[in-house]
């Protein structure tokens, strides 16, 4: 795991590998961002004029390498591009910084020790370009060979930083502790599915639980068949790994609100009896990101220690098509007592979330958020890059945007039109899983506002489009899973610890 320290020793005099800058593109070429002056020093002033003429302009994600003049202890100095200069006195966005400290802390890969000499002035820009490093320097290696597997970056020290000063210390420990959790989340969506199945996921939130002091309860089959979680049982009949539900408690003596964070976790969807088509099964083993989100930022608000009560709840299951499975034309009846037609096994993810935002309403928390891979509706609606935000509340979902957008974790309020719900009435049972094929994405938010207990404040996150990145990697965006919503999560627990949210 990286590590991540602050330094106040100037950029030139830090012992280490490599010493990280900022270009940025200027009305006359590129400039040199705060931070670099001591290195710029060692060039006699003449840094930016180098890097135009080795063709560097400051583009966002551009990188260029050059020897480290005498004066500068590092061996190497990274430029990296943060892209367009900030006019007059306004300071670099903060997504900027994150982007560049990623593409750096991943240029870097190997070395030891990265001076990372970035404008980081104040605690936002310390913790932005924390986060971005450290989620930069990620690499998942679990199955690799020792020879051939990627070394991450050992440490990033922030150059220009105050280490005894209260606020960029808890922007560093923010910055570590979120990085971590990301990076836990990716883990998990990365590993395969036949070493994740619902049992294993449930072990490892164990594990961590009695690590970081949280409250763990595990439903298993019997569990669930007992308390009537027909949606997340029916969803699991298929598979030879029987599902589990998993209720993960963090509590403070302190708290005056409460969370509760809902996961969809499927460890593989094969789409069941309605099988998905040949291309499209490859990646299934990212359908419990929503889970590992979760989980993931519980985790990361017990290690910062927020003064709020958070609970998640992981609804984990396999969906294969065995000799047991569900069958379109079955008909479930869900822990609220809803019955459900299912029309399309492989709309099986509003299911396992139906039952766990009825179990999760019973605690009656002050708000409800779920996050889930649920539809390929929203990727067409959104692109890969972006995920939808739906809500029975408009001041809640542009509440969920904001602190999405602050994270740098690109979003976009969706409406849940009303007209759209008389579309999954069924003949047979009380709804159908399936509506109207257009406005999918919207239809499968409406489904899941039928399980949210009445006067809940409750935001959906449709996360399908940006969970696992089949590209190559950028910014500080690994190939893979990508752990979103893990950021907007945690801000918004620290927002209703500080009463800021509800």
């Amino acid at each position: 795991m990286t590590a991540l320290t602050l330094s106040t020793s100037s950029a030139a005099a830090l012992r280490a590998d490599a010493v990280v800058i900022g270009v940025a593109k200027g009305p006359k070429g590129p400039r040199i961002a705060p931070g670099a002056e001591s290195v710029d020093s060692a060039f006699d002033g003449k840094l930016a004029a180098t890097l135009e003429t080795l063709g560097a302009s400051g583009a966002e994600g551009e990188v260029t390498k050059l020897p480290a003049p005498a004066g500068v202890k590092a061996a190497v100095v990274v430029a990296v591009g943060l892209g367009e200069a900030p006019e007059g006195a306004a300071g670099y966005d903060a997504e900027a910084l994150r982007k560049a400290a990623g593409v750096a802390a991943r240029t870097l890969s190997g070395a030891k020790k990265a001076a990372f000499a970035l404008p980081a002035t104040g605690a936002a820009e310390v913790e932005a370009v924390g986060t971005g490093a450290l989620l930069g320097a990620y690499a998942f290696t679990a199955y690799q060979s020792k020879a051939g597997a990627k070394v991450p970056l050992a440490e990033v020290a922030i150059t220009g930083a105050k280490p005894r000063d209260k606020a960029h210390k808890a922007a560093a420990e923010r910055a570590a502790a979120v990085g971590a959790e990301v990076n836990r989340a990716r883990d998990l969506i990365n590993t395969p599915a036949n070493d994740l199945d619902p049992k294993a996921f449930a072990a490892a939130v164990q594990s961590a639980a009695k690590e970081f002091g949280l409250k763990v309860e595990v439903l298993d089959e019997k569990a669930l068949a007992k308390g009537g979680f027909g949606g997340i049982l029916g969803v699991g009949r298929g598979s030879a790994t029987p599902p589990r539900l998993v209720r993960l408690a963090y509590t403070h003596a302190k708290a005056t609100r409460t969370l509760a964070f809902v996961g969809k976790g499927i460890t593989y969807d094969s789409g069941g009896i309605s099988l998905k088509p040949a291309g499209h099964n490859e990646t299934m083993k990212c359908d419990m990101s929503g889970a590992a989100a979760v989980f993931a930022a519980i985790v990361a608000t017990a290690k910062l220690g927020l003064e709020v009560n958070v609970t998640g709840w992981l609804a984990l299951a396999e969906n294969m098509p065995g000799g047991n499975a569900t069958r379109p034309g079955d008909v479930l009846t869900m822990y609220s007592g809803k019955t459900v037609e299912v029309l399309n096994t492989d709309a099986e993810g509003r299911l396992v979330l139906g039952d766990a935002l009825a179990r999760a309403s019973e605690e009656s928390p002050d708000a409800i958020v779920d996050v889930a891979t649920l539809t390929g509706a929203m990727v067409l609606a959104l692109g890969d890059e972006r995920f939808g935000i739906m809500s029975n509340n408009d001041g809640f979902r542009t509440a969920v945007h904001t602190a999405a957008l602050a994270e740098g974790e690109d979003s976009w309020p969706m409406p849940l039109p009303p007209a759209l719900r008389k579309t999954f009435d069924s003949p047979t049972a009380d709804i159908a899983n399936m509506g109207v094929r257009m406005g999918g994405g919207l239809i499968a938010g409406l489904f899941l506002k039928e399980f949210v207990g009445e006067g809940i404040t409750w935001a959906h996150l449709d996360i399908a489009g940006p969970a696992f990145n089949e590209g190559g990697p950028a910014g500080y965006t690994p190939k893979g899973g990508t752990g979103t919503a893990v950021r907007t999560l945690v801000r918004l627990a620290r927002q209703a610890a500080d009463g800021d949210l509800l």
